[in-house]
């Protein structure tokens, strides 16, 4: 009786002791996983290659050298429908000095996006991540989520929520190359 309690005892803590290195392995790998894959201050963004409505490719790296403001947006989300006439005009103002904007629609259809932009009258880019990829490359949720990256295409500033005109003006003038 003695021995098969103590062998119960020796069993239960060998389970307890590989159950703790399973549940530590899989905690390392899926924080590794999350570091790997989310955009940070101070780090060079990632790259990407997104299509607008027509077709058309953006590289992000093809804009090294300009102030990059990325945009994650959704025609359902109601603070992006807020900022984005503001994200226009400014757009308008610092295009010539050198900022551009992406926006990145989260894989809505193209009719609810053509609408979006048509009634809105934006002028910059719309792009789209259809499977997603781009959104969990820079750790975006919720909507709208912006990043700001330097002429060197390093990311200077993150902002989720809200943009009012005002603040997207600072922002423009903070990634506006040097001359």
């Amino acid at each position: 009786m003695k021995n098969k309690k103590q062998r119960l005892i020796f069993r239960t803590i060998i389970l307890v002791l590989l159950s703790s290195a399973i549940i530590y392995t899989l905690y390392v790998n899926i924080s590794n996983d999350k570091e790997k894959a989310v955009a940070a201050v101070g780090k060079v963004a990632p790259d990407f290659v997104l299509k607008d409505l027509t077709g058309n490719s953006f590289q992000l790296s093809d804009y090294e050298g300009k102030g990059v403001f990325l945009n994650f947006w959704g025609t359902f989300c109601e603070p992006c429908k807020k900022e984005m006439p503001y994200m226009d005009n400014q757009y308008k103002v610092y295009r010539e000095e050198g900022v551009e904007i992406l926006a990145v629609n989260v894989g809505e259809t193209k009719l609810a996006i053509e609408r979006f932009a048509k009634q809105y009258d934006l002028s910059f880019p719309i792009i789209v991540d259809e499977d997603g990829e781009v959104q969990h490359a820079y750790g975006v949720l919720p909507l709208p989520a912006t990043f700001l990256i330097d002429p060197e295409g390093k990311i200077v500033k993150y902002h989720t929520g809200e943009l009012d005109e005002q603040t997207i003006q600072q922002y423009m003038e903070l990634i506006k190359p040097k001359n």
